[in-house]
């Protein structure tokens, strides 16, 4: 029975931590845009990205090295 005057508060700190992590959550935009992140991954492009110079990578237009 001793143990409640332990669990007791440590669960309503542990409510409290969760309320204003969820607070901070909700201020700082986290569930504003549930949808977008899903659907980049279907409209994503899959053209690979251009290569960056500098790197020894051919050149496709030329056929030159780089770099």
């Amino acid at each position: 029975m001793d143990i409640l005057y332990l669990l007791i508060p440590l669960s309503v700190a542990l409510v409290f931590v969760i309320g204003v992590v969820f607070w901070l959550a909700l201020k700082g935009g986290q569930f504003d845009d549930l949808e977008s992140p899903g659907l980049d991954v279907v409209l994503d492009d899959d053209k690979p990205r251009a290569q960056e110079h500098g790197r020894g990578h051919d050149d496709a237009k030329t056929g030159d090295r780089l770099g």
